[in-house]
């Protein structure tokens, strides 16, 4: 790609430093100059002129829970206007779930708002953040369908079905994740963000296995795939995580032919040493690579949204934004990329 098309200026007023820092978005190839490389990102930049989101189009973030009240994400929530009460334990729009204004916690079944407290670490903020974080607010990151600052960024719904891990197998298990897809086609979602999936080993290893043991998950992701919830697709897009094992097959769910696999580079173009690879995998974007950032700093991941409230021991310690890498990292720039796309 031309230098010239990586030289579009960057539109928005957050911060020089995370401008520079979000080397995932527009790489200019001399931000760690012995390995950066032009064009090792997601090129939103140009993709900026275009359009920076929509708020018609909802990206479900089928994760941990998301901080809605982060100083860069709140204005981009997706909110339930039904629910016209909230936090009073009613279910007032009777679709089950009491008190979903911004989503719902699957793992505790909550008829609160989500929790971001206690235990709840801060995968599903970071991911958020590169789907959405607000721009032109003068605050923190940018977000790829994150808008221009005038209230039409796309919005970010919170299906909460993650413990500790990135499993696929903790937090609500099987039957939540079931039902905070099906939750996400029925409210509207376009894109359900998946950056969690089973550990790659066998018997994970072809669709049929797949097909046959976790018949009603399939189910459920083929529910949303068909649901047309925009006028754009005649259906959804569920986007999963390759997975971290470093294997040469995708993890399922998103290893499934029908569904969007993304494996992770660095700021150096070439796989992460973590990534997972091949069959299966469809596409690669930016999740980071701390093996090659410069010593002492966290440079090559991916800068993007945490909840500062969470006790240091999860990793947040008191910051409103950090690093982090992982497939789990490249997964909303895929997302971030699709909901511009509807945008």
């Amino acid at each position: 790609i031309a230098d010239e098309v990586r030289n579009v200026p960057f539109p928005f007023n957050e911060s020089e430093r995370s401008q520079q820092m979000q080397w995932h978005y527009n790489n200019t190839g001399n931000i760690f100059a012995q390995t950066s490389q032009l064009g090792a990102d997601a090129n939103v930049y140009a993709a900026w002129q275009l359009s920076t989101g929509n708020p018609d189009v909802i990206v479900a973030v089928v994760d941990q829970g998301v901080k809605y009240d982060h100083e860069d994400l709140a204005a981009n929530m997706w909110t339930n206007t039904a629910e016209l009460n909230g936090s009073e334990g009613r279910d007032d729009d009777s679709n089950g779930y009491a008190d979903d204004i911004h989503g719902f916690n699957f793992v505790d079944n909550t008829t609160l708002t989500i929790s971001t407290k206690g235990d709840a670490p801060d995968h599903g903020t970071h991911v958020a953040g590169t789907v959405a974080a607000v721009n032109n607010n003068g605050t923190g990151v940018a977000g790829i369908a994150g808008g221009s600052g005038r209230g039409d960024g796309v919005k970010i719904m919170s299906c909460e079905i993650l413990g500790k891990s990135e499993s696929g197998s903790s937090g609500a298990g099987l039957a939540g994740q079931i039902r905070a897809i099906k939750y996400a086609a029925d409210n509207g979602a376009s894109i359900i963000q998946c950056s969690w999936g089973y550990p790659t080993q066998s018997p994970f290893t072809s669709d049929s296995f797949y097909e046959r043991n976790y018949a009603a998950e399939k189910e459920a992701i083929d529910y949303f795939v068909s649901k047309k919830n925009n006028d754009v697709l005649d259906g959804g897009l569920a986007i999963f995580a390759a997975g971290n094992d470093a294997t040469n097959f995708a993890s399922y769910p998103g290893g499934y032919r029908s569904y969007v696999s993304v494996t992770s580079f660095g700021p150096d173009y070439l796989p992460a040493y973590y990534t997972n690879y091949g069959p299966g995998c469809n596409v690669a974007a930016p999740g980071g690579d701390a093996s090659i950032s410069p010593a002492g700093t966290s440079a090559a991941q991916v800068l993007s949204t945490l909840p500062s409230e969470l006790p240091a021991e999860l990793g947040t310690d008191g910051a409103d934004y950090g690093y982090m890498q992982g497939t789990s990292m490249a997964c909303p720039h895929v997302s971030g990329v699709a909901a511009l796309g509807l945008s």
